[in-house]
């Protein structure tokens, strides 16, 4: 504390004394340097008159010189005039100009310190930032509160179809009636943040949470996290802290859970804790995941607060899915091209799943991708693999199990799907044979193959009807060949199938909605 006063005390002086010497020596010593500029011009002069005498100049040239030198004299003793009326002001009114700079200097800057600073505040070295933040950590708002400050939500977008507006109502109304259906809760919850109802979302996730109890999993706490953050406005409240910490606890990589955790270090003052988190995850994420945008916004910055220099890395994506331009390409490809490019994506899927992990319709989609390949091994593998990380999670499983089966696992699954006229499983995807056979096919007859299920799925959808799961499972095949015509008529007669079950019809669109079959 002390060493701050006698810093400022310092300032103080040496702004007094630069302001106190302009206005005391300044005007003496413009007049000074005008005068000095007078006697120099007039040396000239004399030198000019006596190069003439001595033939050393021209007298025309000794003529354009002496203009120049004369111009120069005159505006150097208008100068020194000026400054010599101006030295005439009285010295009592300079000192008191002084006098009253000094105290508009003094008085001014402890009266905005004891306004704005913190008169009597102690240093605060390292351990004592560490406690205030700790403090303001258990001392600040807690969820309700926070959501009380904010504005009143203004309704869906704009550009939100009218009849999946009147879904979520359907959805609303439904779950209102039974509280204790889990998968309505969690449509309900789905629904409402995706147009931006982030309130109603993060009460439906709370009561999946609730219901769920024990078998909650912990990319369901970092999801409940998430709407509570949105939901105030991006504030991380203790209850958001206590779902990150329950996330992280059953996945220490929870992407999800890791952002607001280093979120809410660098809203406590902790920069030195928030800046490791964020850049690791920053150096393992794909450029598209929708954390990474914030994250190099606020870096540059919580690295200086948390005293490193650091550099942002130059990311690649690493993601799988095609764009519109891979489909558009893929036209012109020849068959073996095309593998090319589904075994790259393949490749690329696999590797993030195994280092980042991921919801479980990624996993659905390797599966289904390998099995299109023919690879059932690995397919079996890995839907091994995803049946422990989703252990406990019906529908998680029921997605993965339903690809496994499209995949030509069946054999090696307990799903337990229903069955058929002819008793023939409902959730028909190619034989153990035809994976066999498709080893040995041409890339046409593999695609004729392919092609062929999907249209058998397809065909039996739209006669016979089906589960929600097999309507999912036909929106994902299209979605991955690019079909969006085909998705968007499956959608309008899985609209009408299930026009009286709002529960399922929700989970329907989700999946529609994500191959761009429905706005």
């Amino acid at each position: 504390m002390i060493g701050f006063w006698i810093l400022a005390g310092l300032a103080i002086v040496v702004t007094i004394a630069v302001l106190g010497y302009a206005l005391v020596a300044g005007k003496e010593n413009a007049e000074a340097t005008a005068a000095y500029d007078v006697r120099v011009y007039r040396d000239q002069l004399k030198e000019l008159e006596r190069d003439v005498a001595r033939g050393v100049i021209g007298a025309e040239e000794a003529q354009r010189a002496k203009v120049e030198i004369s111009r120069r004299l005159l505006d150097a003793d208008r100068k020194a005039q000026a400054g010599s009326s101006a030295g005439k002001a009285p010295t009592g009114l300079t000192w008191s100009a002084l006098a009253l700079s000094v105290a508009v200097i003094l008085g001014g800057g402890l009266w905005l310190y004891a306004d704005m600073g913190a008169p009597g505040y102690p240093d605060m070295p390292l351990e004592g930032r560490k406690a205030t933040a700790e403090e303001l950590r258990e001392t600040r708002p807690g969820q309700a509160e926070a959501e009380a400050d904010m504005p009143e939500w203004a309704g869906p977008p704009p550009e939100a179809p009218a009849d999946y507006l009147d879904l979520v109502d359907r959805l609303r109304a439904a779950v209102a009636e039974h509280p204790e259906d889990l998968q309505g809760q969690t449509l309900l919850a789905q629904h409402e943040g995706a147009i931006g109802n982030f309130s109603a979302a993060r009460a439906a996730m709370a009561q999946v949470i609730a219901l769920k109890g024990e078998t909650a999993a912990p990319d369901e706490y970092s999801k409940y996290a998430d709407l509570m953050v949105l939901a105030a406005g991006g504030y991380v409240s203790p209850e958001a802290e206590a779902a990150i910490t329950t996330a992280l606890a059953g996945n220490p990589q929870d992407p999800v859970a890791l952002y607001y955790a280093g979120l809410m270090n660098a809203q406590i003052g902790r920069p030195d804790i928030a800046f490791p988190i964020w850049r690791d995850l920053l150096e393992r994420s794909d450029p598209s995941e929708p954390w990474v945008a914030p994250i190099l916004s606020e870096i540059g910055q919580l690295a200086a607060l948390a005293g490193v220099d650091y550099t942002p890395p130059q990311l690649q994506s690493t993601m799988s899915g095609p764009s519109a331009a891979d489909i558009a390409a893929s036209e012109d490809m020849s068959p073996e091209e095309r593998d090319e490019m589904i075994a790259g994506m393949v490749d690329r899927l696999m590797e993030r799943l195994a280092t980042q992990g991921g919801p479980a319709t990624d996993w659905a989609r390797l599966i289904g991708a390998l099995g299109v390949t023919g690879d059932t091994e690995r397919a079996a593998a890995i839907w091994g693999e995803a049946r422990n990380v989703f252990a406990g999670r019906a529908d998680d499983l029921a997605a993965i199990d339903a690809a496994a089966a499209e995949a030509g696992l069946t054999e090696a699954t307990p799903f337990d799907a229903p069955q058929g006229d002819a008793g023939a499983p409902a959730l028909s995807g190619p034989s153990q044979d035809d994976m066999e056979a498709a080893a040995e096919m041409t890339p046409e007859e593999r695609t004729e193959m392919i092609e062929g299920m999907v249209t058998r799925l397809e065909d039996e959808l739209l006669t016979d009807g089906g589960p929600p799961e097999r309507w999912v499972q036909l929106f994902n095949v299209l979605g991955v060949l690019g079909d969006s015509a085909r998705a968007k008529a499956a959608w309008e007669a899985a609209e009408a199938a299930y026009a009286d079950d709002t529960a399922a019809l929700a989970q329907i669109h989700a999946a529609a909605r994500a191959v761009g079959a429905v706005e």
